[in-house]
This record gives C-alpha cells, sequence and structure tokens, in this order.
C-alpha cells in the first residue's frame, strides 16, 4: 500500500506517520511545506493541478490528510483547513490514481452538545467559531466530492507531543511552574468543562484502520466518555507528585479585596480566565458516540486517560 501523508508534522500526523511505517506492507511518502518532507508543496497556495501531476507520478494507494491549523483568523483558518483540502480533492478528481482519500476532521464541527448526550455522526454540525466552520467547510468539500473518501472526526486527542498551548498543554506547564516554585496550590480555569479525551496514538490506529477499510462518510473517533477537566488535574497532579490543591480559578476569586471605601487604592484586578479553556466553540459539553468506529473499522480505544497524561507531564517534566 503506497501511502502520502499531508500534514506529517504535526500533532496527529507525526503518530500517523509513525504507525503507518510500522507497517510493512506500507509505502509511505510525507508532503509538507518544510524542508524534512519528502515532497515540498504547499497545499494553501499550490494549483490543484500541480497536485495531480505528482499523485500520477507516485501513484498512491491512499492519501491521508493530517494538515491544518488552529490558530489565526478566519482568513488565515479557511486557507490552511478548507481551501487546502478544496485543493486534494480537485488534484484527486484530476489524477488518474484512484487514491483514497483519508480527511482527519474534528468534534469542532459538531458545536456545542447537550450535557450528557453522546454526539452521533447523524447530528446537525453547528460549530460554535471560525475553527470549526473551517473545518466543517473542509468536511463538505470531501463528502461532496465524489471520491472514494471518509472523515474520521476526532474528538479531543491527548497523549505524548501535545500542543504546550492546549489545555492540556497549559495545565501541564502550570503544574510544572508550581512544583518548580514550590506552591502549595494551583489555580486554573475553566474545569468544569468536560471533553471525550482520546489517546493521540489510538487515532493513529483510526486512520491505519481507515486507509485499510471501505468505510466512507463520517466516523468518530473518541472513548464515548467524556471527563470533566477538573478530574483530568487531579490525575494529573497525581502522576506529577504534586501534592497541593488544585482550586478553580474564576472571575469572583479574581476581583481581590472590594472597595470597602477605605480611601486604600486597589491593584488593578488580573485579567478574567476565558470563559472557555477550549478555543473550540463546543461549550461545557462534548461526548463521543463511537460505535460507528467499531462498526465500520473494527477500531477501539487501547489507551487510557492516566497514560496519555503521564506522557504529557513526561515532557513537561523535562523542562524542569
Amino acid at each position: 500500500m503506497r501511502v502520502l501523508l499531508i500534514g506529517a508534522n504535526g500533532f496527529i500526523g507525526r503518530h500517523v506517520a509513525e504507525r503507518l511505517l510500522a507497517d510493512p506492507a506500507a509505502q509511505l511518502t510525507a508532503l509538507g511545506r518544510g524542508d524534512d518532507a519528502d515532497v515540498r508543496f504547499d497545499l494553501a497556495g499550490g494549483s490543484p493541478g500541480a497536485l495531480a501531476r505528482f499523485l500520477d507520478a507516485v501513484h498512491p494507494g491512499v492519501v491521508v490528510n493530517c494538515a491544518g491549523t488552529t490558530r489565526g483568523g478566519a482568513r488565515e483558518l479557511t486557507r490552511h483547513n478548507t481551501v487546502a483540502v478544496a485543493t486534494i480533492c480537485e488534484a484527486l478528481r484530476r489524477s488518474r490514481c484512484g487514491a483514497r482519500l483519508v480527511q482527519v476532521g474534528c468534534a469542532s464541527e459538531y458545536g456545542p452538545a447537550q450535557s450528557g448526550s453522546s454526539t452521533a455522526e447523524d447530528a446537525v454540525p453547528r460549530p460554535g467559531g471560525p475553527y470549526g466552520v473551517s473545518k466543517l467547510a473542509a468536511t463538505e468539500l470531501v463528502l461532496g466530492s465524489d471520491l472514494d473518501a471518509v472523515v474520521l472526526r476526532v474528538f479531543s486527542p491527548a497523549g505524548p507531543g501535545t500542543p504546550a498551548g492546549s489545555p492540556l498543554g497549559r495545565l501541564a506547564e502550570a503544574m510544572r511552574r508550581a512544583l518548580q516554585s514550590g506552591d502549595t496550590e494551583l489555580r486554573v480555569g475553566g474545569l468544569g468543562v468536560q471533553r471525550d479525551f482520546v489517546d493521540v496514538r489510538d487515532v493513529a490506529r483510526a486512520v491505519h484502520a481507515a486507509s485499510l477499510s471501505a468505510a466512507q462518510g463520517v466516523v468518530n473517533i473518541g472513548t464515548g466518555r467524556a471527563v470533566r477537566l477538573r478530574d483530568v488535574a487531579g490525575v494529573l497532579a497525581r502522576v506529577a507528585g504534586f501534592g497541593g490543591a488544585v482550586r478553580e480559578l474564576d472571575i469572583a476569586s479574581q476581583r481581590g479585596p472590594g472597595g470597602g471605601g477605605t480611601g486604600e487604592q486597589q491593584p488593578p484586578p488580573p485579567s478574567p480566565p476565558s470563559p472557555h479553556p477550549y478555543p473550540d466553540g463546543c461549550g461545557a459539553w462534548q461526548q463521543a458516540d463511537v460505535r460507528t468506529a467499531r462498526d465500520r473499522l473494527g477500531w477501539r480505544p487501547r489507551i487510557g486517560l492516566e497514560e496519555s497524561l503521564a506522557d504529557i507531564w513526561m515532557e513537561a517534566a523535562c523542562r524542569l
């Protein structure tokens, strides 16, 4: 199986590359903007015709797209998450390779969900921010392309390589600093948010399974269990050996001493925390219905959240 992997240097892409390289039946070619890619190509600026010519030359059986960005304004998000996918779809339509497309999407496409519910693939997407909109537009392009294609909607990936700017990355960094300074209390915001955390290595397994399957349409990739960020912080504290208290940081607690008319000048309060610790527009709750992944991909998550958090902490602890 000849696989063209796009976005091999990203958080998910690195693990997908590792998984595919471990398959002796897979021949992997990495395409991207960096110098370490096998082939340099800018999806957001390159033409579909140029990519189609490359596809005809390499003739992959599967194209896996892990590329994209979570940061930036609407224009940048559209360029890297939507226009890039349009280029891939058009190139595949023009090419004679007949490759299958595995597109890595995200749960932000769904938007907020009702607390206690499990979101299935037939849920009506209502993304709550420009990132989710850009990813949903990419999914619609794939589904409307008439290609042999599947979109994996990944919920909240965790594990080794978790970006430092992500909620779990920020939490681990805050705990590292607390340990380094000897603090006995750690205050973080948004601990009430609940997410379906899935290990990135399990996501890579799902991509591999999707590459070999005949599944089409949208398939959720998660654990089927939402976990409160407060509980995640408790597990991470245990893994890290942090014996202090982890407390919720809310707006009220940041106001400082009230103006009691004493005439004393109070220091300005710090900026309030973001009401949502995730820039995903998904509100307080998300949990995947993962029956489709089980039935159509033969996939189940294997790695527990504690192992994922231990790996995140190991990377953060190296900065002590």
